[in-house]
């Protein structure tokens, strides 16, 4: 399954008393679908998952389905470290009525491959939707290798990954071994044409908050074979990209948005946000 070339992996935005800013929110999903957007990752690691509580996840896929209407593919980022915990929210956001879900590598515990593989295949065979899984090792500690990526891809739902290993190797392996209806998507800005080039479908992007009219530019002046405009478009915004990961994201780009005119608020805890220092070399960039 295809969930399109370029989605976002949505920030979450906090009112000034730190809880979910709902009309901001529907504010920043127009935003999005205005600006290049083709499919939503809500509560994912951009979305600052690890400080949300079910509860709010769950008021959270409410209102993206609901502000979306069908008009892109809205996925869920229902993974954790805990198996039983991940069920019960996939199963929560499958009744919500999103249109696929992301479950990221069970981070911390350190599974081998085969309780990675077992630990993914439990939660898919809870959920009829679409699955993409989300290999991180920078962020988890754990890897999932090419070939537990390919047997995983067996599954009938497990669709697609999104690979930030940086891995080119890895990418291509995936690509080879895996059915032609599987996709292969960056999770990193940067690493967007590259990916493309061995063959990837797109990108689950952060910088396509800012950027995200070039990235699809890029992306379909690609598809369309004329490869050396979409490597000069790479060239111009991968400033841009590496400056949305200056400090712990999503800080950078919550102040991106705010430069831009849509105050999404602050991080929460641990998360801080930019220094003045670190704002002005952001504003530098983008403005």
């Amino acid at each position: 399954m295809h969930f399109g070339h370029v989605l976002t992996a949505m920030v979450t935005p906090f009112t000034q008393d730190n809880q979910v800013d709902f009309p901001t929110m529907t504010k920043l999903i127009e935003y999005l679908l205005d600006n290049g957007t083709e499919g939503l990752v809500v509560t994912g690691t951009t979305g600052e998952s690890p400080t949300l509580s079910p509860v709010e996840m769950e008021e959270i896929y409410k209102r993206v389905v609901a502000v979306v209407n069908k008009r892109v593919p809205v996925l869920a980022g229902t993974g954790s470290n805990d198996t039983n915990s991940s069920v019960q929210l996939t199963k929560k956001a499958t009744e919500l009525g999103v249109d696929g879900i992301m479950l990221v590598a069970p981070y911390y515990n350190r599974p081998n491959q085969i309780g990675i593989f077992e630990h993914f295949k439990t939660i898919a065979a809870e959920t009829d939707l679409p699955i993409m899984l989300y290999n991180i090792p920078s962020r988890c500690g754990v890897h999932i290798e090419a070939q537990t990526i390919v047997q995983l891809s067996e599954i009938s739902n497990i669709v697609a990954v999104k690979e930030a290993s940086g891995n080119l190797d890895q990418v291509s392996e995936i690509i080879t071994s895996t059915k032609e209806n599987f996709s292969v998507y960056s999770g990193d800005d940067s690493l967007t044409l590259p990916i493309l080039s061995v063959g990837g479908s797109g990108i689950v992007s952060v910088a396509s908050h800012i950027i995200g009219n070039e990235l699809n530019q890029m992306v379909k002046t690609f598809f369309s074979g004329n490869v050396r405009k979409s490597a000069e478009i790479h060239q111009n915004i991968l400033p841009i990209m590496k400056g949305l990961f200056m400090a712990p994201s999503p800080a950078p780009t919550k102040a991106a948005l705010k430069f831009k005119g849509l105050d999404v608020g602050s991080v929460r805890l641990p998360l801080v946000d930019l220094s003045p220092e670190e704002q002005l070399v952001l504003k530098e960039l983008i403005m």
